[in-house]
C-alpha cells in the first residue's frame, strides 16, 4: 500500500490567522463577527449543524479549518430555490455537498416505502426538512447560485450512489449520482484525506478538471488516458466452467446472438483449465490498470450483469490492491479511483482532537435534536468494519481496515465531555461501527495488502486475524478510572463471534459495561439467510449467551441479551421464518418492533434482491438463484412470524402454516406457535394497549438499514426481568417505567 501524505503535513492556508471559530458560521452576521469578508469553502448538509465529531459536517468543517481555510455551513437549506444557497455569498474555492449522516431516501422513507413522521437529525425531530436525493438537489442548486464554483459531493449518499445502482424506491437502476447532480467531483468513503488534498490544490490555483489522481474520488471523463491499460471486468470474474460460456455482454433478448454464443460454448474443450488467469503483460501494472465494468445501459437492462458489476466492485475495495474502475454512461465514462488510504492512529487523533463545541449551533436555541441527544455523551474510538455483512453499508463506506484512535486521545475526549451541559458521569457509549473491533487487524500487513476476501470473520474467523482484545480491555479500565466518570456503557453493536475468542473481554464487558441488557444481532437462525448475510450460525450466539450468563452470575447481576432479527432478507424462505419464530418462542423472546430487509444502494444484498443472483460467488446466467421476498404480502408474512405473539398476525400465520403443511403448529398448547382462537375486539385492543410499543422506541430516521427491537425473556412469574441495580434504573428499566430501546443513530451494526 502506497504511503500517503499525513493530514497535518500540508502548509496552512493564509486565512489561518483568523484562528478557529467558536462555531462554523451559518450566517453573514456570524462571518462579520469573525472578521471574514467571504468563505473559502461552504459545506451544504441535510442535517442540522451539530459541532460534534459524530456529525460529518463538523468533522470535515473543522478539519478544513485546521488547514487554514474559512469554512461556512448551510444546514438544511430550503431547496425550492437557490436563495438559501447564496446566503453566505460565493465561496472562494468550492461548495462541499452532502445529504447528511444518512442516505436521504432511507432517512425519509421506511422499508415499506412510507414517509417517516420524524427526522432524528432535525431540531424537534421534524420531518420534511430535506428533499428526496438531497445531495443531488443541493448540488444543482449550488450550480444555479454560482455556476462557476466547483461542487464537490461527499457523504454516505454520494458514496453509495457513485456507480450505477439499484434504487429500491423507484424499483430501477439509476445512473451514477455524478451524472444527475452536475457536480465536478465525488468523494467516497472516508473523505478526510481527499478533501484536504483537493482543497489545497484548488487553493494553489489548480483547476478542478485537472484533479483526476486523488484516491477515493470519482469524476466524469470522455476516454481512458494515455498510459493506462484497460481490462474488461469479465476477465476478472469469468465463470468457472469453460464449456458453454455465455458472453455477459450479449443482449439476452437477442435469441440469435445467444444461439451463436451457445454454439461457441459447445466447441470448447471441457478438459481445459477451469480457472482463468491473467497472464503477465508488459503494460499490465496494477497502478496503471483500469477495470471496465458493464455500462450503465447494460446493467440497467440486464439484472445478471448488474450482479456481476456489483461483485467486481466489491472485489476492488482493499486499498492495498484495488484497481481503478470505469463505467460508461452514454457518451462519457464515470471513473473511480482506488479507495483512500486508511488514516493512521496519529491522523485519527488529529481529526478527533479538533476544537469541537460538542453541542448544536446556538441558532437552534433549546430545540432538541434527537440524534444528538443519543450520542452527545458517547465517544467514537475507531472506524471501519471487517464483518462485511451484505445488508450493511459500513464496510462499503468506511472500509474493512480498522482505523483506531490512541488511548490518550479517547481519554482526553472523555475529559472534555465533562464540560458538556447535562453530563452526569455516565458515558453512553465507547465504541464505533462495531464495539469490539478496536485495534483488531490482520497479523501480517503484507497479507492484508493482498487479501481480497469480503469478510475477515465469515464463514469463520480468518486464521490471519489477530483477535486480541487486550488493548480494548485496558482502555475500558483506564476510562472507568477517570475522575467524574461513574459508568461506561457499551451501546455499539457487538461482534459476538469475535468476543467469544476473548473470555477475558466478555467478562470485563459483562461485569462493568452492561446496563441491564446488551443488544446483539444474530439476524437469523437459519443457514439460508445467514449465508447470504455473511453472518455466523446461531451456535455462536449460544456460545456467547452461555458466557454472558456465566459472567453475569459471577458479578451478581441480573442481565439479559437483546437479540435483533431481520425479516425478508434475500435467501429467506417462509420455512426459515417459521423456524425462527419457533426459536423465538422456545427462548421466550417477544419482539415489540421489527423491520424487513431494506435494500440500500450498492449493497451486495441489494444486488441479490434486484437480480436474484448471489454476487458472493461468480455470477453467470445459469448460476443458482437466490430466494427473494418482494411482494408486500410475503414481507408482511415474514414480519408476522417475527411477531408470532401478536394476534393481529394470527389469521395470516394460520393460513400460511396450513399451506406449508404445518397445521400441527396451530393449537392452544405450549408447544404450538399460534392458537386456534382469535381474540374479540375489546380483548384484542386491551392486549395491544398492554403490549404497545414503548414511548421513545421508534427509531425512524436512523441510518440503520435493518433495525428492530427485541425484548428480554419474561420471568416465570410473568414479571419483567429488568435489572434491579442502580445501573438498571438509570437506563429506565426500573419497575413501572416504560421500556425503551434506543440505538445510536450514527452507529449501525
Amino acid at each position: 500500500m502506497q504511503a500517503a501524505k499525513p493530514l497535518f503535513d500540508y502548509p496552512k492556508f493564509w486565512a489561518e490567522c483568523f484562528g478557529p471559530a467558536p462555531f462554523l458560521p451559518m450566517s453573514k452576521e456570524e462571518m462579520d463577527q469573525l472578521g471574514w469578508d467571504s468563505c473559502d469553502i461552504i459545506i451544504v448538509t441535510g442535517d442540522a449543524y451539530v459541532d460534534h465529531p459524530s456529525f460529518g459536517m463538523a468533522i470535515i468543517g473543522r478539519l478544513l479549518e485546521a488547514q487554514g481555510f474559512r469554512v461556512g455551513i448551510i444546514a438544511q437549506p430550503d431547496w425550492r430555490s437557490k436563495d438559501d444557497f447564496m446566503k453566505l455569498g460565493q465561496p472562494n474555492l468550492f461548495f462541499g455537498v452532502a445529504a447528511g449522516n444518512m442516505d436521504s431516501m432511507i432517512n425519509r422513507y421506511t422499508a415499506d416505502k412510507k414517509i417517516r413522521s420524524d427526522d432524528a437529525y432535525t431540531p424537534g425531530g421534524l420531518a420534511g426538512k430535506r428533499p428526496d436525493r438531497a445531495s443531488l438537489v443541493y448540488s444543482q442548486r449550488c450550480k444555479e447560485a454560482y455556476s462557476q464554483t466547483p461542487v464537490i459531493l461527499g457523504g454516505i449518499e454520494a458514496s453509495l450512489r457513485r456507480i450505477a445502482h439499484y434504487d429500491y424506491w423507484q424499483d430501477k437502476v439509476r445512473r451514477s449520482i455524478l451524472m444527475d447532480a452536475t457536480a465536478d467531483i465525488l468523494l467516497y468513503g472516508n473523505a478526510e484525506r481527499a478533501v484536504v488534498e483537493i482543497a489545497q490544490r484548488l487553493a494553489a490555483g489548480e483547476q478542478v478538471e485537472q484533479i483526476t489522481d486523488v484516491r477515493g474520488t470519482a469524476f466524469v471523463r470522455r476516454d481512458t488516458p494515455e498510459g493506462w491499460f484497460e481490462v474488461d471486468s469479465t476477465r476478472i470474474d469469468r465463470p468457472g466452467k469453460v464449456d458453454k460460456i455465455i458472453n455477459p455482454y450479449v443482449n439476452t433478448q437477442d435469441t440469435a446472438a445467444c444461439a451463436i454464443e451457445q454454439e461457441k460454448g459447445e466447441q470448447e474443450d471441457p478438459n481445459e483449465a477451469k480457472v482463468v488467469q491473467l497472464l503477465a503483460h508488459p503494460r499490465l501494472e496494477r497502478d496503471r490498470t483500469v477495470i471496465r465494468l458493464p455500462s450503465f445501459e447494460k446493467v440497467r437492462s440486464d439484472a445478471v450483469l448488474y450482479a456481476h458489476a456489483n461483485r467486481v466492485l466489491h472485489l476492488e475495495t482493499n486499498p492495498g490492491n484495488a484497481r481503478a474502475l470505469v463505467q460508461k454512461h452514454g457518451e462519457v465514462d464515470v471513473w473511480f479511483n482506488p479507495p483512500p488510504i486508511p488514516m493512521s492512529t496519529e491522523e485519527m487523533d488529529y481529526v478527533f482532537g479538533m476544537p469541537y463545541a460538542r453541542v448544536p449551533h446556538p441558532l437552534y436555541g433549546k430545540e432538541k435534536i434527537p440524534a444528538y441527544e443519543m450520542i452527545r455523551f458517547s465517544v467514537n474510538i475507531m472506524r471501519g468494519c471487517f464483518g462485511g455483512c451484505t445488508f450493511c453499508s459500513i464496510t462499503e463506506h468506511e472500509g474493512r481496515i480498522i482505523q483506531n484512535r490512541s488511548h490518550e486521545s479517547i481519554l482526553a475526549e472523555i475529559e472534555e465531555m465533562r464540560k458538556v451541559p447535562g453530563f452526569t458521569g455516565v458515558v453512553s457509549d465507547l465504541g464505533g461501527p462495531t464495539a469490539n473491533m478496536y485495534r483488531i487487524a490482520c497479523k501480517d500487513p503484507e497479507i492484508e495488502r493482498h487479501c481480497r476476501k469480503p469478510s475477515c470473520v465469515w464463514p469463520g474467523i480468518c486464521e490471519n486475524l489477530n483477535t486480541d482484545h487486550s488493548s480494548l480491555i485496558e482502555l475500558y479500565r483506564k476510562a472507568r478510572a477517570l475522575p467524574g466518570v461513574k459508568k461506561i456503557l457499551i451501546a455499539s453493536g457487538l461482534r459476538y463471534d469475535l468476543a467469544v475468542e476473548s473470555p477475558e473481554y466478555v467478562k470485563e464487558l459483562v461485569t462493568h459495561h452492561v446496563g441491564g441488557y446488551l443488544k446483539i444481532a444474530p439476524e437469523h437462525t437459519e443457514e439460508g439467510p445467514l449465508s447470504k448475510m455473511m453472518k455466523p450460525g446461531i451456535g455462536t450466539y449460544d456460545t456467547f449467551k452461555r458466557m454472558f450468563e456465566k459472567f453475569s452470575k459471577e458479578a451478581g447481576k441480573e442481565q439479559y441479551l437483546i437479540p435483533y432479527f431481520i425479516a425478508a432478507h434475500p435467501g429467506t424462505t417462509d420455512e426459515d421464518m417459521m423456524n425462527l419464530a419457533l426459536w423465538l418462542k422456545r427462548n421466550g423472546f417477544r419482539a415489540d418492533q421489527v423491520q424487513a430487509f431494506y435494500p440500500s444502494p450498492m449493497a451486495s444484498a441489494t444486488a441479490m434482491y434486484h437480480s436474484g443472483k448471489n454476487p458472493l460467488r461468480k455470477v453467470t446466467y445459469k448460476s443458482d438463484g437466490v430466494t427473494i421476498v418482494k411482494s408486500d404480502q410475503q414481507r408482511r408474512l415474514h414480519k408476522a412470524f417475527l411477531r408470532y405473539h401478536d394476534p393481529k398476525g394470527w389469521p395470516m400465520l394460520r393460513e400460511a402454516l396450513e399451506r406449508m403443511g404445518r397445521a400441527d403448529l396451530i393449537g392452544n398448547g405450549k408447544h404450538h406457535l399460534i392458537p386456534t382462537y382469535q381474540p374479540q375486539t375489546d380483548e384484542y385492543q386491551s392486549a395491544r394497549r398492554k403490549n404497545s410499543t414503548p414511548a421513545g422506541s421508534k427509531k425512524a430516521g436512523q441510518p440503520l438499514l435493518t433495525q428492530h427491537t427485541g425484548l428480554p425473556p419474561r420471568a416465570s412469574n410473568g414479571s419483567k426481568p429488568w435489572n434491579k441495580t442502580e445501573e438498571g434504573k438509570a437506563t429506565g428499566y426500573a419497575k413501572g417505567k416504560k421500556r425503551t430501546t434506543k440505538r445510536q443513530p450514527n452507529i449501525p451494526r
